[in-house]
């Protein structure tokens, strides 16, 4: 499995495809810039919506749910990598972090 920290995920660009699998109340607390929130609730019947070229770069809390997806996305021949330590990281690391959809700016 691919994986990257966020730190260098945040190096790379955020104009990558960085795909949110967490829950609409998680993502409400805060995003990465430009992250497109696909709850893993809603994975497999929203899969359509993802772009066709990769890497998608796929966060979530922990690092957890977002390990499981692209080890799914894996297995269908997309490239995705995992981002370790999620939004958590993401946060602790002091990367810039927006207001989700309903979260408090």
């Amino acid at each position: 499995m691919q994986e990257i920290t966020v730190t260098e995920l945040a190096a790379l660009g955020l104009d990558k495809t960085i795909i949110d699998v967490r829950e609409p109340e998680e993502h409400a607390q805060g995003v990465a810039p430009g992250v497109t929130l696909l709850p893993m609730s809603q994975f497999m019947e929203r899969e359509a919506e993802l772009p066709e070229e990769g890497p998608l770069y796929i966060i979530c809390a922990a690092g957890g749910r977002s390990a499981r997806v692209v080890a799914y996305l894996e297995q269908r021949g997309i490239e995705a990598v995992n981002v370790l330590g999620g939004m958590g990281a993401w946060s602790q690391a002091g990367l810039p972090v927006a207001a989700g959809p309903g979260g408090a700016e």
